[in-house]
């Protein structure tokens, strides 16, 4: 009954309000006319600070409406939940025009009457991944020019209420809030709304979408870009469908536009990456029945004759060759020829990758009007942390104004507890990686007694054996482990970033980039690298094998080679953090969103207004984007460094990725509040990374090849030991495998039984036979496989590093037809703002003081005439 109650007394303040006719989905202040441009939220709750959040407030708000801006409160009252005032705020054109002066806003002056580029061919074929043409090109393309008070008759300015986007609005009066003043505390200035968000004055900043999601706005003058990128971007079913970049940079800003564009672009190189691996593996698949390698290994005549030396110290017995008959079959899926290829291949594709993308980038920018755009003041102003943490002050040579800096010492200080943190984070990884090798070793013994001595495991045997059990137990256990220090880590790298005190936004997003990178590279890479170069290389031979810390036997690869097992790794890591990624970042959200509206829910639509449902969406931070580029960047570093050992990598990324551009843009639009437009000509510090793990995927691939497969031991056996010239393979496996007398054994290594009184056992290595005067030393073939080895990493590198530089001198990083465009538009929009100066100078040479103006339109027509010349 008392819920009841409450209701109607809340549908009552509801009705009051429909009174005055406004939809509770308007985007408009109660008068219908002026635009919301961005909305405030604090609660007022009593506590000892109270005084002091209402005083901050009434300052803050006062500077805002001194600085131009309009406000309107909604009481919290007339909230849905009866606690949280709102309060709405309106640039209007005054504040809009001088702001968009200071900040080098480029604005239309002429429609742009360049041709647009010849039609494509395969037009036709691409037509059903087009979209319509109203939504890739909302609005006619236009020359453009930073806006100047003083010359708007020059500008196509049709209506003051929409020249400036809903997203340039927004980005103009964040810049205002982030530096109203709002009082001053122990002495200093204070301002920012950063600062009272953090202290609790507000509780959220945020601009409005236009309209919900799932339908149009009611109101005629709402332009419902958020429907639009609903129903043709961000649902799973228009996945095939091209993506409306010119929408999203207009409704989000450059910033996330450029994200989308180069995930698109990413996705899309990897099409052909895809379709290469794919064949490379029906290779393998095709021909796994004329594998000699493992048909011997099958063969009862041979692999079942074969006694293989226990796999640990005494409790692993003697074992045939051919047990492992199924898991030679399936790596020669991923070691064959096609993996040399692949290897070569991936190297060039990553060079075609980054220098497409280059010019990619470059007609972004064109057509985006970032050609002259330079780092937005806001990246490069200083921090308010930083202004507010450093007390002493020095003039800056440039401005020769006085300004906060940290002294060197302060300066050293942070960077020495900076850099011992993350040596401490980046030991701790490694110290897990040895865990997982210790966990490794000690259970291989038991998973070999459990699988000899357990009947029911028995049919499974030959597929499951304790090399592959220990391997994806391992792997699953890894994984586990990277999940869990990088949920720390993260928190962490955050951290030490503030303490460091970095002066500008963009150096502070810098270091976390560097700091997040360097930790997720060796958390997610250093078991893969610990599978293809160190596993099975140190382990000895019977009777004198190395141990790890005195204890622990060394692993042993396959006899057919780790490189599966450097597969498994690869894909149980790889794809499990896609998988993780995924659920973190669309049902997270949407859980937190759904628990968050369960109340709203019950009232009716129409009466949860447009910045009360905002309200309820999660927040997407400065640091957004970082962690959708940093998720790409590891999962490019898995197709690239170790891509030799698993063709079908760039498969699953592609399927992920296409996952991911709808996942990421089904998140922003539905379950995210609308972020504050911001500009960027470029992906950032992300280009330096990436072409660093290019470069490094060339030297990994080489030595995977190399030391991982077993292509190159086949190849020295092929040309310079086989005797047999009608099957050249034949007797590869023999001839791989070295021979120990059993009763050399020191009982360390003795196995416990020997029933079939077995007088040698086989090992993979390549040494002299006990009867042979240099027992158990390595054999001349041996050396030749090495030189062999490291001949094939020198020639490969050096092959694929000129082809990669060649390529990269090939493709120019900006296209011929954009470099027209760009100096064709200079030159008219010159010719324009030259124009208009003629014009207004012959209004004043008719109005008087001809001497001066003479003299003036005689340099302006010198100036156009210089201009065309140029």
């Amino acid at each position: 009954q008392q819920s009841g109650r409450k209701y109607n007394l809340f549908l009552k303040r509801r009705l009051r309000i429909d009174k005055r006719h406004q939809s509770k989905d308007s985007i408009f202040f109660r008068d219908g006319v002026r635009r919301i441009d961005f909305v405030l939220s604090y609660v007022d709750d009593l506590n000892k600070e109270w005084e002091k959040k209402l005083e901050r407030r009434k300052e803050f708000e006062s500077n805002l409406q001194k600085a131009g801006l309009e406000l309107e409160t909604e009481d919290k009252k007339e909230s849905e939940d009866g606690k949280i005032f709102f309060v709405k705020i309106h640039a209007p054109w005054e504040v809009l025009i001088t702001y968009a002066e200071v900040l080098n806003i480029k604005v239309p002056i002429r429609e742009n009457d360049i041709p647009p580029m010849v039609e494509n061919p395969l037009d036709c074929v691409l037509f059903p991944l087009r979209l319509p043409e109203k939504v890739m090109h909302p609005e006619p393309d236009y020359f453009t020019a930073p806006f100047s008070k003083d010359k708007q008759e020059l500008y196509l300015i049709n209506d003051e209420s929409t020249f400036f986007s809903p997203s340039m609005r927004n980005r103009i009066v964040n810049y205002i809030l982030t530096r109203c003043p709002y009082g001053t505390e122990e002495g200093k200035k204070k301002f920012g709304i950063k600062r009272l968000l953090n202290n609790g004055t507000y509780t959220a900043a945020y601009p409005l979408h236009d309209c919900q999601y799932w339908k149009k706005a009611s109101d005629p003058n709402c332009d419902s870009e958020r429907y639009t990128l609903y129903m043709e971007w961000a649902r799973f079913l228009r996945f095939y469908k091209e993506q409306p970049l010119v929408l999203i940079r207009k409704y989000y800003g450059e910033k996330i536009g450029i994200y989308f564009a180069w995930l698109g672009f990413y996705t899309e190189m990897l099409f052909l990456a895809a379709v290469v691996g794919l064949i490379c593996f029906l290779y393998g698949l095709f021909t796994m029945d004329e594998n000699m390698s493992s048909k011997e290994i099958c063969d009862p005549a041979i692999g079942g004759e074969i006694i293989m030396c226990p796999l640990c110290d005494r409790d692993c017995e003697y074992w045939r060759l051919n047990t492992t008959c199924e898991s030679s079959q399936y790596s020669h899926l991923f070691d064959n020829v096609a993996t040399l290829f692949f290897a070569i291949f991936m190297g060039i594709w990553v060079t075609l990758f980054l220098e497409f993308w280059k010019r990619r980038q470059a007609r972004l920018k064109y057509e985006w009007d970032l050609v002259d755009f330079e780092e937005e003041q806001q990246q490069l102003q200083l921090r308010p942390e930083y202004e507010a943490k450093c007390t002493q002050k020095k003039k800056n040579p440039v401005t020769q104004e006085m300004e906060p800096y940290l002294p060197l010492t302060s300066q050293a200080v942070r960077f020495c507890i900076s850099g011992a943190t993350v040596l401490f984070w980046v030991s701790l990884i490694i110290a897990s990686m040895i865990a997982v090798i210790v966990y490794r070793l000690a259970v291989y013994a038991a998973f070999a007694s459990l699988m000899e001595n357990t009947q029911t495991l028995q049919p499974i045997s030959g597929l499951l054996t304790p090399q592959l059990a220990t391997s994806v137990t391992a792997s699953c256990l890894n994984f586990v482990i990277i999940m869990i220090l990088n949920f720390f880590y993260e928190r962490i790298a955050i951290w030490i970033t503030d303490m460091e005190i970095p002066r500008t936004h963009m150096e502070y997003e810098n270091r976390l980039t560097m700091k997040m990178f360097l930790f997720q590279f060796v958390n997610y890479y250093s078991s893969c690298f610990y599978v293809a170069f160190f596993k099975g290389k140190f382990v000895g031979y019977p009777g004198a094998y190395t141990y790890m810390f005195n204890r622990w036997r060394n692993e042993e690869c396959d006899p057919a080679g780790c490189l599966i097992e450097l597969t498994t790794q690869l894909t149980i890591v790889m794809a499990g953090k896609q998988i993780w990624g995924n659920i973190q970042e669309a049902i997270v959200p949407w859980i937190c969103n759904w628990w968050g509206r369960r109340k709203a829910r019950n009232n009716p639509e129409n009466l949860y207004s447009r910045w009360e449902q905002d309200h309820d969406l999660q927040t997407f931070g400065a640091l957004g984007l970082f962690y959708e580029y940093l998720e790409m960047v590891i999962q490019f570093g898995f197709i690239t460094l170790f891509v030799a050992s698993f063709p079908l990598a760039p498969l699953l990324a592609l399927m992920n990725n296409i996952l991911e551009i709808r996942v990421d843009s089904w998140k922003l639009t539905t379950q995210y509040r609308r972020p504050v437009a911001a500009k960027a000509h470029s992906i950032g510090v992300w280009q330096e990374i990436l072409n660093g793990m290019a470069i490094l995927s060339v030297v990994t691939n080489a030595f995977i090849v190399a030391f991982t497969s077993d292509m190159i031991p086949r190849l020295v056996y092929y040309y310079a030991y086989s005797e047999n010239e009608d099957s050249p393979m034949s007797g590869y496996i023999n001839n791989s495998l070295s021979v120990f007398q059993i009763s050399d054994f020191p009982e360390r290594n003795e196995p416990k039984e020997n029933p079939e009184n077995f007088v040698i056992c086989r090992y993979r290595d390549y040494r002299y036979p006990p009867d042979h005067e240099k027992k158990y030393l390595h054999t001349m073939q041996f050396w030749h496989i090495l030189a062999a080895k490291l001949a094939f990493i020198i020639i490969m590198e050096h092959v694929v590093f000129i082809v990669k530089f060649f390529v990269a001198w090939m493709i120019p990083d900006v296209p011929a037809d954009v470099k027209a465009k760009i100096k064709r538009e200079k030159y008219l929009t010159q010719k324009i703002l030259h124009e208009y100066e003629l014009e207004k100078l012959k209004e004043r040479l008719c109005q008087g003081d001809k001497r001066a103006t003479e003299k003036e339109f005689i340099a302006t027509e010198g100036r156009m005439e210089l201009s065309r010349a140029m």
